[in-house]
C-alpha cells in the first residue's frame, strides 16, 4: 500500500487493551480513568483477521501496544496467531516493563522469555528515570525494581533487540540523561529520547515542561562531546541516531516529533486502536471505525482490505501537533 505522498505502509501498531498497571502523567494522568466496557474492544479473532487481510496488503512489521498489552488476560496465546500469519515478518512489543520478569501460570519460565518463545523480536520498554522516587511520582506506582528485573529477564530471553524509551520531561528528568547512556550502554540497550507530544493535553507543551531533542543533545554534548550523526542506521521508527564516539561508539536515538521539521517524511504506519479504529497518523483526528465493518454479518475480507485502502488514501502529509492541536482522546486510549 502506498498513500497520496508516497509513504509504503508496511507498519501497523496495534493497541490491545486500554488498561494499564501504571498511570504516567502524559499517557493517563488521571487515577479515575473510565475504561472501555469488553464490548468495545476488538477480540483476539477480530485483530487476527485485520492482521491477515493487513499482512495480504503489505504489512510486515506488527507492534502490540495497550495501556500495557502484557496486562490483557491470554496474551501469549495471541503472539503465537500473529507468529503464525503468513507474511508478518517483525513482531514487535511496546511495554512498560513491569511485567516481563513475571512467570504467567507459575510455569518456572518468564513472560520475556515466553514472548521470545511464540516469535516476538523486539521489546521497547518505557523508562525516564533511574531514580526510584521520580519513577514513582511519574507513573504513580512504585514498580522501578520491577522495570530493572524485567529489563535483566528481556535480556536472558535474547530479543534481537531492546529499545529504551526515555520521554524527556523539563525540571524532571534533565539529570538522567547522561546515567541512562551510561546504563544502556552498560545493558547493551539502544536508548531513544523522545519529545513530549500533545496527545493527551497540551500542558506538556508549556515551557517549563517541554524539552527538546536539539537542547537535549547539547546537554549530552556537554558531557561527552560532540555526537557523530549515524544517517545510515535505521530503525522502523522515525528517531534519528547518534554515535557517542567517546563511548566506543554507542548509539543513541532521538525522536522529536515537535521540532524536526522532516519529522513524517519516512513515515509508513497506521495504528490500530483497541476499540477498532485505524488511525492513519497519531497526530491527527482522522481515524476509520474498522470494528463497525468487522462486525458486519457476511463482511467479505476484500470489504476489510478496501478499508484499509480507504484509509491509506487519507494518510496525511504530516502531523498536525504543531497546528494548535487539542487533544481529542488520551494516549493510552490511542495505544503507545
Amino acid at each position: 500500500m502506498e498513500d497520496a505522498h508516497g509513504h509504503r505502509i508496511a507498519y501497523l501498531r496495534v493497541s490491545i487493551t486500554d488498561r494499564c498497571n501504571e498511570r504516567c502523567q502524559y499517557c493517563m494522568p488521571e487515577e479515575l480513568q473510565e475504561w472501555l466496557p469488553r464490548q468495545d474492544i476488538l477480540s483476539y479473532e477480530e485483530i487476527l483477521r485485520v492482521l491477515r487481510v493487513g499482512a495480504g496488503l503489505g504489512i510486515r512489521k506488527i507492534r502490540i501496544t495497550g495501556g500495557e498489552p502484557l496486562t490483557r488476560r491470554d496474551v501469549l496465546g495471541f503472539f503465537r496467531a500473529v507468529n503464525a500469519i503468513e507474511g508478518i515478518e517483525d513482531i514487535g512489543v511496546s511495554t512498560n516493563g513491569t511485567l516481563l520478569a513475571t512467570e504467567p501460570e507459575s510455569s518456572g519460565i518468564t513472560m520475556a522469555q515466553h514472548l521470545v518463545d511464540a516469535g516476538v523480536r523486539t521489546a521497547n520498554v518505557s523508562l525516564d528515570t533511574l531514580d526510584a522516587e521520580s519513577y514513582r511520582q511519574t507513573t504513580g506506582r512504585d514498580y522501578f525494581n520491577r522495570v530493572l528485573q524485567g529489563l535483566d529477564a528481556a535480556k536472558a530471553a535474547g530479543f534481537e533487540s531492546i529499545k529504551l524509551n526515555m520521554v524527556l520531561m523539563r525540571n524532571s528528568n534533565e539529570d538522567q540523561l547522561v546515567p541512562m547512556i551510561r546504563f544502556a550502554q552498560d545493558r547493551g540497550l539502544l536508548l531513544r529520547f523522545i519529545e513530549l507530544m500533545p496527545v493527551s493535553t497540551r500542558d506538556v507543551l508549556r515551557d517549563d515542561r517541554f524539552l527538546a531533542t536539539g537542547s537535549t543533545k547539547k546537554l549530552i554534548e556537554s558531557e561527552f562531546g560532540p555526537l557523530t550523526p549515524r544517517p545510515d542506521y535505521k530503525t522502523n521508527g522515525p528517531a534519528s541516531y547518534y554515535e557517542i564516539p567517546t563511548m566506543d561508539g554507542q548509539l543513541i536515538g532521538f525522536i522529536g516529533a515537535m521540532t524536526n521539521l522532516h519529522f513524517c517524511e519516512s513515515c509508513n504506519k497506521l495504528r490500530l486502536t483497541c476499540d477498532g479504529k485505524l488511525r492513519p497518523c497519531l497526530g491527527s483526528y482522522l481515524e476509520f471505525n474498522m470494528k463497525e465493518v468487522l462486525r458486519q454479518p457476511d463482511v467479505t475480507d476484500d470489504e476489510i482490505a478496501a478499508s484499509f485502502q480507504h484509509v491509506v488514501d487519507r494518510k496525511p502529509k504530516e502531523h498536525d501537533f504543531r497546528n494548535d492541536y487539542l487533544p481529542n482522546r488520551k494516549m493510552i486510549a490511542i495505544g503507545g
